[in-house]
């Protein structure tokens, strides 16, 4: 007996593989509204793990390719789409042990060994470049003693107070370029010092976490200290994070506190996602020759110890510079800059990041307080 032209074409898109989750789309549940008509015109909805997916047009080549080959096809009309799916629970993990920040699919921590190495410049952009690819995102700053969010991202309004019948007062993050941003910045009063022991930033942190109202996000992205102290373990300890980006320039000191924070990482249980080179280099207007300031290589040495990807490699240059003090990250203020180019696509490299370990469920719990 001859198969119905659907089972035809669900058998040919069985052959047509996400190449970063590595199953095909139909076990993967992405092909939805199936329809065929009389003419032969096949239509369907793909719906990929992330807006910021680096495969999709490869992949809708291949859809457009095994369904035309079908006998009896004569058009295929194919509609890209994307629903980011919530992380699946560590292998492991305790039934009821993770306190997710409701409606928050993927917590995805920034993070450095040392202060100064551009990485509130990397968080921004990141956050920002997710926005532009369609993405749902907020952008948490936890760097609690030194608060630059707010300036980077031109935010000047403050969060409003709403109250919620369950969980009580939350705050309601103001938005910029598309992007929820809650930092402490919004609370203290200009140049007005942070002067906090362990169970103060504790309490801040469970507060940006669970008192404020982030509504349905695809990617809240953290800002972290630098160092390895009380910030990243409360947060360690609060809530499931996807993973850590993790910010270096190339010379030999930052590169010692980074593979410290790295450890900090793996003790906690955080995955690592990649190693983002920062300053890697100066390219002079005169000559055009690239000039590394810092040295060469550190990222790459960094990523390959760990068994990491290294996500991008970022020049100094001054529009960046200038975009985080005008508070238009360098993806708003030069779109079309090589280097905002290379933020989309470091962008594009963490979402598909986030969905491998969603996928395979590698992705961290909350870890005991006490642990260590």
């Amino acid at each position: 007996m001859k198969s119905s032209l659907t089972d035809r074409i669900m058998a040919a898109l069985r052959t047509v593989k996400d190449p970063d989750l590595g199953s095909d789309l139909v076990s993967l549940d992405m092909i939805k509204d199936l329809e065929t008509k009389p003419d032969g015109t096949v239509s369907l909805r793909v719906v990929l793990t992330t807006p910021a997916c680096p495969m999709k047009a490869a992949i809708e080549a291949d859809v457009r390719r095994a369904v035309g080959a079908v006998e009896g096809v004569s058009r295929v009309e194919v509609k890209m789409d994307a629903e980011v799916r919530r992380r699946a629970p560590a292998a492991g993990a305790q039934a009821g042990g993770s306190t997710h920040i409701e409606g928050v699919s993927h917590i995805i921590a920034v993070s450095s060994g040392k202060g100064g190495v551009g990485k509130s410049t990397v968080a921004a952009n990141l956050a920002t470049a997710l926005a532009l690819e369609g993405a749902r995102v907020g952008l948490m700053d936890a760097d609690m003693y030194g608060p630059n969010i707010p300036t980077m991202m031109g935010v000047t309004e403050q969060p409003k107070i709403e109250q919620d019948p369950v969980r009580g007062d939350l705050f309601v993050p103001p938005v910029a370029h598309g992007v929820k941003v809650m930092s402490m910045g919004f609370l203290v009063q200009g140049d007005q010092p942070m002067i906090w022991r362990g169970p103060m930033l504790h309490s801040v942190v469970n507060q940006f976490c669970h008192k404020v109202n982030w509504g349905q996000l695809d990617y809240l992205i953290v800002d972290m200290p630098p160092g390895t102290g009380d910030v990243q373990l409360s947060l360690a300890q609060l809530v499931p994070v996807t993973g850590a980006v993790v910010v270096t320039t190339p010379q030999e000191v930052s590169l010692q506190d980074v593979r410290k924070a790295i450890h900090m990482f793996e003790k906690v249980r955080i995955p690592i996602m990649g190693i983002v080179e920062n300053m890697s280099w100066f390219e002079c207007d005169s000559c055009s020759k690239k000039h590394a300031i810092f040295g060469s290589d550190g990222g790459e040495r960094l990523a390959k110890k760990f068994a990491t990807e290294l996500l991008a490699q970022l020049p100094i240059q001054q529009q960046v510079r200038e975009g985080g003090d005008e508070g238009r990250p360098v993806v708003i203020r030069h779109p079309g800059s090589s280097t905002a180019e290379a933020f989309r696509t470091f962008a594009r490299k963490v979402a598909q990041q986030a969905s491998i370990l969603s996928r395979s469920g590698t992705t961290s719990e909350p870890i005991q307080i006490g642990r260590f």
